[in-house]
C-alpha cells in the first residue's frame, strides 16, 4: 500500500510539473494582481454603499470611458450582445430591414440583428484578412438595407475608410462592433468613434475585461444615445416614466468597480499585447505553411487574439497540446454555415474567403503577461509541426 501511495505521489508531482510548464492560452491573474488594491477597494466601496445597480461607480466609469474614447457619452449596459441589439433598435432597425455584416465573427453580431427584428445579410471578407470587404458589402446593399455592422475581429481594425464610404454612398448607418478592439486605432483615431454608433464587450478575456458580463455603447447622434439609455433601462430615463418599451440591461456597479482601474491601464496592457504580436511576427516570418494576419494600412491592432492560418489546423492544435501549449479555436464555422442560418440558403461556397480563413485559423497564446521565451517556445512548436 505504501508503494502504491508512493507511485501516486510521483504521478501527482509529474502532473504538477507538466501543468507548471504549460503555456496557457490566456492568463488573467497577472492583470488582477496589478490592479488588486484598486479593484478590491472599489468593490468594498460598493458593498459599503449597498448601491449595486447604477449609481456613482457606474456614472464614474461612463465618464472615464467617454474621456478615453474622446466621445460625448458612453452608455453602459449588461453585455456586448445587448449593446448591439439595443443600438440597432435605437437606430430604428426593425421588421424587414436588412443589416449587412461579416460571416467571420461571433454569433452575437448576427443574432443581434434578428433580435432587433431585422434580417441578416452576409458579405465576404477581404482576402488575407478577417474583415468585411467594403466592395462585397457594397454589392450586398439593396433598397431594404439600413445598416452595416463592421467587426474589428481579434482586435484588428477593419478598413474603416472603405466601410464609411459604402455607408455614405448608400445613406445607411455604420455600426462598429468593437467587442474585441478596445483601444485599437484607425489612422490615429480610436475605433468606436468612426461610425454612426459603436458597441463594446467587457467579457473577462477581452482587452478591457470585467469579472463577468458587461458592455457599453455610444453613438454620434445625441438622440440615438438617449434611446440607447432608455431602452437599456425598461424604456425610461426617470424612475416612473416609461417613454417606450425597453429591456433590462444595466451595468452592475461591481463590474464598473472592476473596469475603472483596468481602463486606466488599458493602453499600457495593450502595448504588451502589441509587443507579443511583434514577437510572433518576428519568429514566424517567412515560415512556409503559416499565414499571419494582414493588417490594413493605418490600423493599430490591440491583439485580443493572435490568429494564424495553417492547412492542418486541427493537427497543429493537437501538436501544441502535446507540447504543453494551449491554443484557441474560436469559430470553426463561418456564420452562414451554422445551422441557425440555414434559412438564408447560403451554404458552402457562398463566401469562399470566409470559409477558407475559418477552416485554417488557430489562435495562439496571447495575453499581456506572456513572455518572449513563451512566444519562442510556441513558435518552435509551430515550426516543428509545419516542417514535419
Amino acid at each position: 500500500m505504501a508503494a502504491v501511495r508512493g507511485v501516486a505521489r510521483l504521478l501527482s508531482f509529474s502532473d504538477l510539473n507538466k501543468a507548471l510548464r504549460m503555456i496557457p492560452f490566456v492568463d488573467l491573474q497577472p492583470e488582477y494582481e496589478i490592479c488588486r488594491e484598486a479593484i478590491d477597494g472599489n468593490i468594498r466601496h460598493v458593498l459599503q454603499k449597498q448601491q449595486f445597480i447604477g449609481g456613482e461607480m457606474v456614472d464614474a466609469f461612463e465618464r472615464e470611458m467617454a474621456a478615453y474614447q474622446n466621445c460625448e457619452e458612453i452608455v453602459s449596459c449588461g453585455n456586448g450582445t445587448d449593446a448591439l441589439f439595443i443600438t440597432l433598435r435605437a437606430l430604428g432597425i426593425g421588421s424587414g430591414d436588412e443589416v449587412i455584416t461579416s460571416p467571420c465573427t461571433a454569433m452575437p453580431t448576427a443574432e443581434a440583428i434578428t433580435l432587433a427584428g431585422g434580417r441578416v445579410v452576409f458579405a465576404d471578407i477581404q482576402p488575407g484578412t478577417y474583415s468585411l470587404d467594403p466592395q462585397r458589402a457594397a454589392e450586398a446593399v439593396t433598397l431594404r438595407t439600413r445598416a452595416i455592422i463592421c467587426v474589428h475581429l481579434y482586435g484588428i481594425p477593419c478598413d474603416l475608410d472603405g466601410m464609411r464610404q459604402v455607408a455614405k454612398d448608400h445613406g445607411i448607418y455604420l455600426v462598429e462592433d468593437c467587442a474585441q478592439a478596445q483601444g485599437a486605432r484607425w489612422h490615429g483615431q480610436r475605433v468606436g468613434n468612426l461610425g454612426d454608433a459603436a458597441c463594446f464587450s467587457f467579457f473577462p478575456s477581452k482587452p478591457l475585461g470585467a469579472f463577468g458580463d458587461a458592455g457599453a455603447m455610444t453613438a454620434k447622434d445625441a438622440a440615438v444615445r438617449r434611446r440607447q439609455r432608455m431602452f437599456a433601462n425598461h424604456g425610461r430615463l426617470t424612475k416612473f416614466s416609461h417613454e417606450i418599451e425597453g429591456t433590462n440591461s444595466r451595468l452592475d456597479a461591481i463590474q464598473a468597480a472592476v473596469l475603472r482601474p483596468k481602463l486606466a491601464l488599458l493602453d499600457s496592457r495593450n502595448a504588451l499585447r502589441q509587443q507579443a504580436a511583434a514577437w510572433y511576427y518576428e519568429e514566424l516570418d517567412g515560415v512556409k505553411g503559416v499565414i499571419m494576419p494582414c493588417i490594413p494600412h493605418g490600423a493599430e491592432a490591440v491583439w485580443h487574439i493572435f490568429p494564424i492560418r495553417v492547412h492542418d489546423r486541427d493537427g497543429l492544435q493537437r501538436h501544441l497540446k502535446a507540447s504543453g501549449i494551449e491554443s484557441g479555436l474560436h469559430y470553426p464555422l463561418p456564420l452562414h454555415m451554422q445551422p441557425a442560418y440555414a434559412y438564408l440558403r447560403k451554404g458552402a461556397g457562398s463566401f469562399p474567403e470566409a470559409e477558407r480563413a475559418f477552416s485554417e485559423e488557430l489562435s495562439l497564446p496571447m495575453f499581456p503577461a506572456i513572455s518572449r521565451e513563451q512566444v519562442k517556445e510556441v513558435c518552435r512548436a509551430v515550426r516543428d509541426f509545419v516542417s514535419f
